[in-house]
């Protein structure tokens, strides 16, 4: 299984509760997006189910344990992992997890278990559970099986039922920090040169799963795009009407969701420079950018239109 770097101190709250003998039944995985929350989820849902790895330190069991051949093979008996489907066209993600997933985890509890006394869940994101999906999985936070194992990972966990936080243990992981950033990278893609795996950790902010994805989209180009029209405002705004045509095109979906992704972000940078009324003024473009990312995918928003629109808040800063 791919190594885990950092989250060091998640690592030892959870190995905390396993080595007691009392690990709590379900745990809310929180944190930014990219930084390692379901492979953390994951390895940790295979260290449980693996008892016969001994008392190994951190979460990783050898590749060669029963239990990681089949985790890695999709056939671990004692585990499901939810998830949103792909569509009929195969290229799309249905929006939700639906109350039928869920439901279908009673086929995992209808039965002993089979090479451990536990069975475990993985949830990934939590965020994306349909109204009734939450109900349904509520039953089970509240009335858990015997031995029963939940890793719910979540992006904003203050948008859950306070029914399903209050019945988890939290668990923050948080970004990290650039010597970590760099293994990660380093150990995922081991052909990039030490300035690619620099750009792309400078570029993404403590999430490796961003930088990845971020690798050749000329993320540094978009970059240079965003400085240019935070320092003059873009008055003609022909600089943020040439990113949107740009970024309109089919062919240039994944550097559209980069920008998306990464413009909140460079406004909270450049919020960080400034003070008094000029602090206030970028928070709020700060707010209003994260708001516009958070929807433009999910509600399929014009492209080029919300380009232009996100150009125009990252322009502002100049003003404030």
């Amino acid at each position: 299984m791919t190594l885990l770097h950092g989250h060091d101190e998640a690592i030892a709250a959870f190995r905390a509760g396993l080595d007691s003998g009392r690990l709590h039944h379900a745990w809310l995985i929180s944190g930014p997006q990219g930084i390692g929350k379901a492979l953390f989820a994951r390895k940790a849902a295979l260290r449980v189910l693996a008892q016969g790895a001994g008392a190994r330190p951190g979460l990783d069991v050898p590749d060669d344990h029963p239990a990681a051949k089949l985790m890695a093979a999709g056939s671990h008996p004692d585990f499901m992992a939810l998830e949103r489907l792909p569509k009929d066209n195969g290229t799309e993600l249905a929006r939700s997890i639906t109350v039928a997933q869920v439901r279908g985890l009673s086929r995992l509890f209808s039965t002993t278990s089979s090479l451990s006394p536990w069975r475990a869940v993985l949830i990934d994101s939590v965020d994306d559970l349909e109204p009734a999906g939450a109900n349904a999985l509520l039953k089970s936070l509240e009335e858990p099986p015997p031995h029963s194992l939940f890793l719910l990972v979540s992006h904003a966990p203050e948008r859950l039922l306070p029914t399903i936080r209050s019945r988890c243990r939290l668990l923050r992981l948080n970004r990290l920090g650039r010597s970590d950033m760099e293994k990660a990278l380093a150990t995922a893609i081991p052909d990039a040169t030490p300035r690619e795996i620099a750009a792309l950790a400078e570029a993404s902010d403590g999430a490796p799963g961003r930088a990845l994805a971020y690798r050749g989209l000329d993320v540094d180009k978009i970059d240079a795009a965003m400085q240019a029209m935070a320092k003059t405002g873009d008055p003609t705004n022909e600089k943020r009407a040439e990113l949107a045509q740009s970024l309109a095109l089919k062919a240039a979906q994944p550097r559209y969701e980069a920008f998306l992704a990464r413009a909140p972000s460079f406004i909270a940078v450049e919020a960080r420079k400034r003070r008094g009324p000029a602090l206030a003024e970028a928070l709020t473009l700060w707010e209003q950018a994260s708001q516009l990312s958070a929807i433009a995918v999910r509600q399929s928003l014009d492209a080029q239109a919300t380009a232009f629109e996100m150009g125009g808040l990252i322009a502002g800063l100049a003003k404030a």
